[in-house]
C-alpha cells in the first residue's frame, strides 16, 4: 500500500504540489501535448552549453503562436544574466519555476515574468535576460497584449 502518512510531512507536501502543479500545466498547455510525436513541436534554443550545464527550448503546440521556452539548469548553482534568445517580443510570464518557496526551494528565479529585449542571440531577433534557478527549471509563455 501507499504511504500516504508522508504527505503530512512538509517536504513531501511540498513534492505533491509540484507534481501536482506540473500535470495540471501540461494539461492545460497544448504545447506540451499536441506534438509529442512530431519534430516541429521541439525546437532548441541552445544544447550546447556545456560550460553552465544548461538547456533551453522551444515547445510548440500545432498552432505555431502557441509555445513555451523552457530552461533547465542541471547546476547547484544559480546563474543569473542568462540571455536566451526567444521567437517574439512580448512579457514572458513564468508559468512554473521548480525552485519555488512553494514547492521547497530556495525561490530563486524572475519574479513571475520578464520582458524580452531587442537583443539578438540563439538565430532571434529577441531575448531574455534570465535568472536561472539551481538544479531546477522554468516554464515561461508569452503574454500578448491586444
Amino acid at each position: 500500500s501507499l504511504d500516504w502518512h508522508l504527505l503530512d510531512m512538509p517536504t513531501h507536501e511540498k513534492f505533491n504540489k509540484f507534481v501536482r502543479d506540473i500535470n495540471h500545466l501540461y494539461q492545460q498547455e497544448p504545447a506540451l501535448y499536441e506534438q509529442d510525436f512530431d519534430t516541429s513541436g521541439f525546437r532548441w534554443i541552445e544544447a550546447n552549453d556545456s560550460d553552465n550545464s544548461i538547456f533551453t527550448y522551444i515547445r510548440y503546440a500545432k498552432d505555431k503562436s502557441d509555445f513555451l521556452v523552457i530552461a533547465c539548469n542541471f547546476t547547484p548553482v544559480p546563474r543569473e544574466k542568462y540571455r536566451i534568445g526567444v521567437p517574439e517580443a512580448a512579457h514572458y510570464q513564468e508559468l512554473l519555476n521548480s525552485d519555488g518557496e512553494i514547492y521547497g526551494g530556495s525561490n530563486v528565479g524572475n519574479y513571475g515574468g520578464f520582458h524580452s529585449e531587442p537583443i539578438g542571440t540563439h538565430g532571434f531577433d529577441n531575448s531574455l535576460n534570465l535568472t536561472l534557478p539551481p538544479l531546477g527549471i522554468v516554464i515561461m509563455k508569452p503574454r500578448r497584449h491586444a
